[in-house]
């Protein structure tokens, strides 16, 4: 059996009619929000009510006067008085010259500068090499180095400091054979650096050192070892 549909209730055929309905319906909505309010519109909280003009101060325009320049004071012209004198009038006004405390038979005393040359000294010069070198007892430099090695003694305070190391001794020899000007050019500390010194100060006389001839100074440096055992 087909089933038949009536016309008149078939929706199908008014579905376009329907969409443009539901469109203009949406569409009104839109618009009735948009204008919609909930109510009068609340104060301001930062509205002060006081709407006052503030006028504006003009302020006028001042010109900087021109200081003028102060003029000095005139000095007052002093004028000068002259008063004319006759010839005939006596000035006894007479200025007299006298000195009592010198005369011309006095003795006048002249005292004569002697001038002294002073003659510096001029010290001699100090060699380093020379043509015969001081000896120490038939040996050389090294020779008195183990001298003094042999006599240097290690001070206490530096062997319970744990100090060691080398002391450089510079010294000159003389003509004389003495040993002087002992310094130390490179130390390590006070106490190592005295005894070496004291060591070779008490060195006995050397043979001096000549050129052409003639006994001249010269200068040593010798190293004093200071090591713990």
């Amino acid at each position: 059996m087909e089933v038949k549909k009536n016309d008149n209730v078939n929706l199908e055929k008014r579905k376009g009619i329907f969409f443009q309905l539901g469109m203009i319906t949406a569409l009104a909505a839109c618009l009735i929000a948009f204008e919609w309010t909930t109510g009068e519109r609340g104060d301001n909280p930062f509205d002060t009510g006081n709407d006052e003009i503030i006028e504006e101060d003009i302020i006028p325009i001042t010109e900087m006067e021109q200081q003028q320049p102060e003029i000095p004071p005139e000095i007052p012209k002093v004028a000068e008085i002259f008063e004319i004198v006759e010839d005939d009038v006596v000035i006894e006004n007479e200025i007299l010259f006298e000195d009592d405390e010198t005369s011309f038979d006095d003795e006048v005393q002249m005292y004569e500068f002697v001038v002294t040359d002073e003659v510096e000294e001029e010290e001699e010069e100090i060699f380093v090499v020379v043509e015969d070198m001081p000896t120490f007892r038939g040996g050389d430099v090294n020779k008195f180095r183990e001298w003094v090695q042999n006599r240097v003694k290690y001070p206490q305070i530096a062997a319970e400091n744990g100090i060691q190391g080398k002391v450089f001794i510079m010294f000159v020899v003389e003509p004389d054979g003495s040993v002087s000007n002992v310094q130390v050019t490179r130390g390590v500390d006070p106490a190592l650096d005295n005894e070496a010194i004291q060591v070779v100060q008490d060195s006995p006389k050397w043979a001096p050192g000549r050129q052409r001839g003639a006994p001249v100074r010269v200068r040593f440096s010798i190293t004093v070892n200071f090591q713990l055992q």
